[in-house]
């Protein structure tokens, strides 16, 4: 931050990571997965991860690097392993391995692995004897406990065995570069004519190159909405395979298409259905060569699947949506003001909407109207629902206490009868006290559900306040944030939606 003031860095399962000072969000980062975990590294650098077994960093809004495991990551810190003066981001995995990463860069600089998944990572003077170390558990009980790196290692904490992975990994790329060269020779041997008769070179025309196009596709019986990615050359040429890497849209973040021998074409199309509204880059893999190739050329190129892309102008006029959001702006200080009205029922559309549009225009406040008459009363349903747990949940309440009171008098006069060798009447109470433990387990059960019931409908809720904000831009939004919980706090229903409609509470 630019300021003295610390910001509250809040990770939610909807895949935002948000950043409030005080009660107010100055900033929203998307993601592609639920966040997990959160940790502070230094300035402005965090480091966060994902439950899909993404870890990275960020520098306020710009994130430095990120990798993707197959394995969980169980519990991120920061601590400076190799003490060079800055703190690196050690995670902790589900199969046990334990990496430190650069802040800077993502690159492994140390790891060790345990023989069961990691429970914890920390960092505390264990031995007492005033030197902090990084701390590390698994879910077996194995502690092990790490010091910064001598003068001797300051910087340098791979061992010989990482070195000799390096060696054959960069070996390994040798002889991947050493065959590579090899076809480009026996391609060019053709080329020049010194091969005429084998035709499975891979020789291609020389105005190859890849095409792509998206458009919108409405569902069917057999498929879902989706946007169509075609991708195709502008000749003879075929297709053989193409891999399409995508954060948030596939599953593994890559998608592998190879049509079989006899439906190979110059054009393949790819359904993709992004899981939001948000931009993404499609880094595409083809390789494209003749029908009777055996080697091929890997063409790369990297397209941008568009923020809203799955909406497309339709000539049809179906009915006009109930929710509205209305709004003017003034592009230029000597025009007029311009109003705009935007027409759908979904909320995060128009919340989308309006902060692309602000965004474009560079606008810093906004003021909206707006209305939602489904979503309104789904949330009025919800708030008498919250009252209702609330009564249920008093009522129960009082109840456990009740028994409690019954449970202490019972037990004196079961221990009571024992103590007056009145075998019959000991008996008596503690089937009676083992029938009021059974009705209380129940009546725990019952209360239990009926406590995650209210945090379900308190939590939509609290949606529908963020989503209120989100169709406004600066104070305005803000504003509206603050007014929602106050009319919530003083259980002022009707002023609540009067300031989600007007974005204030007077009438």
């Amino acid at each position: 931050p630019n300021n003295l003031f610390r910001e509250l860095l809040v990770g939610s399962e909807d895949f935002d990571i948000r950043v409030f000072k005080e009660d107010q969000i100055v900033s929203e980062l998307n993601e592609n997965e639920t966040v997990t975990s959160l940790c502070h590294m230094h300035g402005s650098r965090f480091g966060y991860a994902l439950a899909n077994g993404t870890v990275g960093v960020y520098d306020r809004t710009a994130r430095y690097w990120r990798i993707k495991s197959k394995n969980h990551a169980m519990s991120i810190h920061a601590f400076d392993l190799n003490a060079d003066g800055v703190v690196e981001l050690i995670t902790g995995w589900s199969n046990g391995k334990i990496d430190a990463r650069s802040d800077r860069t993502g690159e492994v600089i140390f790891k060790d692995n345990f023989s069961s998944s990691v429970a914890g990572v920390v960092e505390g003077d264990y031995r007492l004897d005033g030197q902090v170390q990084l701390i590390c558990t698994s879910i077996e009980g194995e502690v092990r406990g790490y010091l910064p790196a001598s003068k001797a290692l300051k910087g340098n904490l791979m061992d010989s065995n990482a070195e000799q992975d390096r060696i054959r990994e960069l070996s390994q790329r040798r002889q991947n570069l050493l065959l590579e060269l090899r076809n480009y020779e026996e391609n060019a041997k053709v080329f020049m004519g010194v091969s005429q008769t084998n035709s499975g070179m891979g020789v291609i025309p020389a105005n190859t190159q890849l095409q792509t196009t998206l458009s919108v596709r409405a569902a069917t019986e057999a498929q879902k909405a989706h946007v169509e990615l075609s991708i195709s050359t502008p000749n003879e040429t075929i297709i053989r395979a193409v891999l399409i890497f995508a954060e948030g849209i596939f599953e593994g973040e890559s998608h592998v298409v190879h049509p079989s021998v006899q439906n190979l074409s110059g054009c393949v199309r790819v359904p993709i259905i992004p899981p939001k509204d948000i931009p993404v880059d499609l880094h595409i893999k083809a390789f494209v060569g003749g029908r009777t190739s055996t080697q091929f050329h890997v063409f790369e190129i990297t397209r941008q699947l568009p923020r809203f892309s799955m909406y497309e102008v339709t000539e049809d006029s179906p009915a006009a949506p109930a929710g509205t959001v209305s709004f003017s702006i003034n592009e230029r200080p000597q025009r007029k003001m311009t109003k705009i009205t935007l027409t759908t029922d979904d909320i995060d559309l128009a919340g989308d909407l309006v902060q692309s549009l602000a965004s474009f225009l560079a606008m810093e406040d906004l003021s909206v109207e707006a209305d939602f008459p489904s979503y309104f009363e789904e949330l009025r349903t919800t708030l008498t629902e919250v009252d209702e747990f609330h009564s249920v949940h008093q009522k129960l309440t009082a109840d456990m206490a009740d028994h409690s009171n019954y449970i202490r008098n019972m037990l004196v006069q079961a221990e009571d009868a024992r103590l007056m060798a009145d075998m019959k009447t000991m008996k008596k109470r503690y089937r009676e006290l083992f029938d009021l433990n059974r009705d209380l387990i129940n009546e725990y059960t019952i209360r239990s559900n009926n406590h995650n019931a209210l945090l379900a409908r308190l939590k939509s809720v609290n949606q529908a306040i963020q989503r209120a904000g989100r169709l406004r831009v600066g104070k305005p939004k803000n504003q509206v944030i603050a007014a929602c919980r106050d009319a919530i706090k003083s259980n002022n229903i009707n002023a609540l939606f009067r300031i989600m409609r007007a974005g204030t509470a007077s009438s």
